[in-house]
């Protein structure tokens, strides 16, 4: 079949230990995705590639992009390259610009390495400095980059010589380069660009990525040409890469099947279901975890976990995925898969319609009715489950759903803010540190839900310190049942990180979750 859809081995215990300490590494980029084009020979150079994302940046500034599927990966890494990769059969780290990253001492400091003679396309070099200067603005909150969520970890950095930065943490963190490679802190760009202001820099973004910029039409498309100084020749083979926007998966899904785009950045499992039914090429890159409704317990309704525990009760997540997925979706029945290492059958969510009424009633007659609203970004698949929902929950008594949809920055702010009832985040699991501390730990800028829960805090802290897989998944089997206690959200579909191609496309490979490397991409006719 067309669609690739590969999952997690189990991870081998040898690099699991290495890389409590250090990041296993090597300077190739392996097998990191799939072997796109693998019958179709050596690279070819020349050919425009038009890529679709889903979210339209605010500037091209690395802080305010994000390097995950549902926003701007492609952009960022053809704009600023990377310092490091991960290998997504055994996540292990491998380097690119960087050329070790790598703990001595349990996690407390990190020394960054990177290639000696880096240069970004104003001539200036990407050096130690120029790192620093990037990671330091990104901890300013003032900025409103995501990125904040890892760079807050970073107490303070020392430039050691030219090619070396040194960094200690706020607290111990052997797995910080895995949580750091899915944020924009893999992203340079030039501090002398960037000290001219958003404006122009958004006229002249400078990094050192296999593209330049030669126009930004906002609103309509980013077009880049190839960087004939880029540090890893003959690479990047494209000429040029034209970017467009399309947050509706059915027009990204068209543009693909008319021959209307060459490559596009996909969440949908309904819209991978066609694309293989189209003989549409894609990938979707394996992970744990998934998509949550997730409700704010610093206000109520949901500050009383009765109010939390019926929604999810109340909640038919088989009728949730026909209404939004076209019953393709798949749902996470326990927050790691089967075959990972920290692997528990802990159910994450079970549905219980009587007992859920009963929850209703009861915080009705205490004068504490739930009413909420469910406050949806502007795609198609959002929509759909926020008001799906609010079908299901109109078959309640003493509940009431108002959907509200905001467009991305305005629902981004607010979230920032924790200024929402419900709304969905996601928790997607890789190695567990990042994406479980940062969406749950009451000490995380990220924890939008607001829970901050002393069991489940320790139980973070120690997953993330521990010496051996076995103390890990002790850790994390507790903070799984503390998650289904709290009930902080309804886990209601895995993610899908995934990309579709022509047939004409080669070279597709990513890292993390689902981040394009659109150096290594090449066409035929």
């Amino acid at each position: 079949m067309s669609r690739s859809q590969r999952f997690l081995p189990a991870i081998a215990a040898a690099c699991a230990a290495a890389l409590l300490l250090t990041s296993c590494g090597s300077s190739e980029s392996g097998n990191v995705a799939s072997a796109a084009g693998a019958d179709a020979g050596d690279p070819v150079a020349g050919g425009v590639l038009r890529a679709i994302q889903m979210g339209e940046p605010r500037s091209l500034d690395p802080a305010a992009l994000s390097n995950t599927w549902a926003h701007q990966p492609v952009l960022g890494n053809a704009l600023y390259g990377t310092l490091m990769i991960n290998n997504l059969d055994t996540l292990e780290v491998e380097y690119k610009m960087a050329s070790d990253f790598s703990t001595t001492d349990g996690g407390a400091t990190f020394d960054l390495v990177l290639r000696p003679g880096l240069t970004f396309t104003d001539g200036t070099p990407l050096d130690a400095a120029a790192v620093k200067f990037n990671w330091d603005r990104l901890r300013d909150p003032a900025l409103g980059s995501t990125a904040i969520r890892q760079a807050a970890q970073v107490a303070s950095s020392e430039v050691v010589d030219p090619t070396t930065l040194r960094i200690t943490l706020a607290s111990p963190n052997p797995h910080f380069p895995q949580g750091m490679l899915t944020t924009s802190m893999n992203w340079i760009a030039s501090p002398a660009a960037l000290q001219k202001g958003p404006a122009e820099f958004d006229r002249t973004p400078v990094g050192a990525g296999p593209f330049t910029l030669k126009n930004w039409m906002r609103g309509d498309a980013v077009e880049l040409v190839k960087n004939p100084q880029y540090w890893d020749a003959p690479k990047p083979y494209l000429d040029e890469l034209t970017v467009r926007t399309v947050a509706d998966n059915s027009q990204r899904f068209n543009m693909m099947s008319s021959g209307g785009a060459d490559l596009s950045l996909e969440a949908s499992w309904g819209t991978l279901a066609k694309a293989e039914a189209a003989g549409i090429p894609s990938e979707v890159v394996p992970a744990g975890g998934g998509q949550i409704m997730i409700m704010n317990t610093a206000r109520a309704p949901f500050d009383d976990v009765r109010a939390r525990r019926a929604v999810s009760l109340a909640t038919d997540l088989d009728a949730l995925n026909s209404v939004v997925f076209n019953g393709e979706g798949e749902t996470p029945e326990t927050l790691f898969p089967e075959g990972s290492p920290y692997f528990a059958d802990i159910p994450l969510w079970k549905g219980d319609k009587e007992t859920a009424q009963k929850l209703f009633d009861e915080l009705a007659a205490e004068g504490k009715p739930v009413s909420f609203t469910f406050m949806s970004y502007p795609t198609q698949e959002t929509k759909a489950a926020a008001e799906s929902l609010q079908a299901q929950l109109a078959a309640f008594q003493n509940v009431n759903v108002e959907v509200q949809v905001v467009d991305y920055a305005a629902a981004t702010a607010r979230v920032g803010a924790r200024d929402f009832d419900m709304v969905i985040s996601s928790a997607i699991t890789q190695d567990p540190d990042y994406a479980l501390w940062t969406a749950f730990h009451g000490d995380s800028p990220g924890n939008f839900s607001g829970l901050d829960d002393a069991e489940l805090n320790d139980a973070l802290d120690a997953g993330r310190i521990a010496q051996t897989v076995e103390e890990r998944k002790a850790a994390y089997e507790t903070a799984q049942n503390r998650l289904v206690d709290l009930v902080p959200g309804v886990w209601y579909t895995k993610a899908a990180p995934s990309v579709m191609y022509g047939e004409n496309v080669h070279g597709v490979r990513m890292f993390t979750l689902g981040s394009p490397m659109p150096e290594e991409m090449w066409m035929t006719n």
